[in-house]
């Protein structure tokens, strides 16, 4: 899907690390939290094996931690924020109703 900015520059909608809704998106975060938390807390019980767990959060968060947190501040902003250019300078302003 590629939508077209005010520029003329095409936006990738696969470039995006948000989620379909913000319960979604946190449930995702407690996931992969989880799983590195339980990862290297269970170390001490049952051995190194448990750390396998931890490079699964990676699916969880679609990558880092912080592409998760990108992705957090995507998911709450689509569709409350637009970006407009004009004269090389870009800004983001609250979207106006008739532009969804």
């Amino acid at each position: 899907m590629t939508n077209t900015v005010e520029t003329g520059k095409p936006h990738r909608a696969e470039a995006d690390f948000a989620s379909a809704s913000v319960p979604r998106h946190l449930l995702r975060g407690a996931i992969g939290l989880g799983l590195i938390v339980g990862s290297i807390a269970l170390v001490p019980v049952a051995g190194p094996a448990t750390l396998v767990a931890a490079p699964l959060s990676l699916v969880a968060f679609r990558g880092c931690p912080s592409c998760w947190m990108i992705g957090l501040a995507q998911t709450v902003s689509r569709g409350r924020l637009e970006r407009s250019c004009a004269d090389g300078a870009c800004k983001l302003a609250p979207a106006s109703p008739d532009s969804s």
